[in-house]
């Protein structure tokens, strides 16, 4: 079993559950396969399961490393954003809210300022919220677990699926990295397994 499923804290994990989405944030593997990094470069991307027929021998020595997440929702706390290629309508989306917000829209600056907000050199950066102010989408750390704030309520994820519980309260650690959640505020379309919506 490969260990390229990925929680939404960005760790990589080998379980048999099957997820959603795909991506990568450089070769973290070696040449036997073993993931030796937690990220190698600043180009974090989500990308379809299936795009023009192309398949891939996974971890194979030098390239990147395939990883696959849950939902969008577990791509986006972990801190990828859309691939400009295989999705290119949700990159332009993601590109045009990034710019009216942030004043910029060249992917190499997207790349760097989302790399600063989710990574302090040791290790990622949480952000503490009001929970009220936890924008649908976005997931924060509580204890042990990751909670994500769907439109109906609030959810503890795993790797098979979420189940429901009582909303958190006072300040919390968000997860995913303060660009994202700000988007989301402002009305970045995520899907989610529990509000629904096909997995890309």
């Amino acid at each position: 079993m490969l260990q390229n499923r990925v929680d939404p804290d960005g760790q990589l994990h080998a379980v048999p559950e099957r997820m959603g989405w795909y991506g990568n944030k450089g070769c973290l593997h070696d040449e036997a396969g073993r993931i030796r990094r937690f990220h190698q470069g600043r180009r974090w991307i989500t990308c379809v399961l299936s795009f023009k027929g192309r398949r891939r021998s996974l971890l194979q020595p030098g390239r990147y490393t395939e990883l696959f997440f849950l939902d969008e929702a577990t791509a986006y706390a972990a801190g990828h954003r859309p691939c400009a290629e295989c999705r290119r309508a949700a990159f332009n989306q993601f590109r045009d809210l990034w710019q009216a917000r942030f004043g910029e829209g060249d992917v190499t600056a997207i790349d760097a300022r989302l790399h600063t907000a989710r990574w302090d050199g040791k290790g990622r950066r949480l952000h503490g919220v009001d929970a009220r102010e936890v924008p649908v989408g976005a997931m924060i750390r509580r204890g042990g677990d990751t909670l994500l704030h769907g439109a109906n309520g609030w959810h503890r994820w795993s790797f098979s699926g979420y189940t429901e519980i009582a909303p958190p309260q006072g300040t919390v650690a968000m997860l995913t990295p303060l660009p994202l959640a700000q988007l989301m505020a402002e009305g970045l379309a995520v899907q989610n397994l529990v509000d629904g919506g096909a997995s890309n």
